[in-house]
């Protein structure tokens, strides 16, 4: 009793602060908590005359059937290889990056180049694709300028799907790595100046610096960063995937991911309980490989953990 006590009279004394936090708290239950009901549809043969509850129970049905196909294994493939090319990309240029514009002394230039590497994450993967298929189309300049200059044949691009192994990664690399490195140069931002006064007293090196006060500084932040990155690592960019690649049909084999493969399968065919098995598929490995990644960073260090 003396617990809920003390609760209730802090509730009742910070009742301001919490009034000020009811409408993101309730935000945050109708849009993440409320449609978590939806998971038992993964377990029902859906039909919309029956609706949700009235619908058959179909057991692990879907889930046998999404893991029978052998594009399912692909995608899978697929997700988990690219993410992780996507999270060890964006961290170090965009740490690299962070490290680059904190040694800009004009302000001018800084806000210059800040701005500059920030405007591709607001552009839309429509946009992006147009911009991919004015370099990479038949009549694109890598064919007409870049590669004629180079007296190389034209490649077909759109149609070779080794080739997009390494353009994927560089098209997701240019428009999230500004994002990620306005980040973690708030983190060096934030590092007090005395220790770089003090390394440059004893005569260390600008490298020497980096390597032992801004990256060990910086530390925590990156491993956030990186567990965020890490829980959604089994959900692909539907936009880069699917928009930037002109859904081509040749590119399949490379650029399959689950978010494709349910959209391509199941939710063009309107197979409800299908799509919610591949979505919660998707949310338990990622909520597993976030625990995994936590658990080893707090072996390791733990203080950087997350939780």
């Amino acid at each position: 009793m003396g617990a809920i006590r003390y609760h209730f009279r802090n509730i009742i004394k910070f009742r301001v602060l919490f009034l000020m936090m009811l409408p993101t708290l309730a935000i945050v239950i109708f849009n993440n908590y409320v449609p978590m009901f939806g998971v038992v549809l993964a377990f029902k043969n859906y039909t919309f005359s029956d609706g949700i509850w009235g619908s058959a129970w179909a057991g692990w049905t879907n889930f046998k059937y999404l893991f029978q196909t052998d594009i399912a294994w692909l995608a899978t493939r697929n997700t988990i290889m690219y993410n992780a090319i996507f999270i060890a990309l964006n961290t170090v240029c965009a740490i690299g990056l962070a490290i680059l514009l904190n040694e800009i002394r004009s302000k001018r230039w800084k806000t210059i180049f800040q701005s500059t590497m920030l405007f591709p994450y607001f552009l839309s993967y429509v946009a992006v694709s147009y911009v991919l298929y004015a370099f990479l189309g038949e009549s694109g300049f890598m064919n007409t300028s870049m590669l004629k200059w180079l007296g190389q044949d034209a490649v077909s691009w759109y149609s070779s799907p080794d080739k997009w192994h390494f353009i994927l990664p560089l098209v997701n690399t240019w428009k999230h790595v500004g994002y990620f490195a306005i980040v973690y140069l708030a983190a060096i931002v934030s590092i007090d100046t005395e220790y770089y006064e003090a390394a440059v007293i004893d005569g260390a090196s600008k490298w020497r610096q980096i390597r032992y006060i801004t990256i060990p500084m910086m530390l925590p932040v990156i491993v956030i960063m990186t567990l965020l990155q890490v829980s959604r690592i089994f959900n692909a960019d539907f936009g880069l995937f699917y928009q930037a690649t002109l859904n081509s049909g040749a590119l399949q084999n490379a650029t399959e991911v689950m978010d494709t493969f349910v959209y391509r399968n199941f939710l063009l065919n309107g197979d409800v309980g299908m799509s919610s098995a591949a979505g919660l598929y998707q949310s338990f490995v990622g909520f597993v490989l976030v625990l995994a990644s936590n658990a080893i960073v707090r072996r390791i260090n733990k203080e950087n953990a997350l939780f």
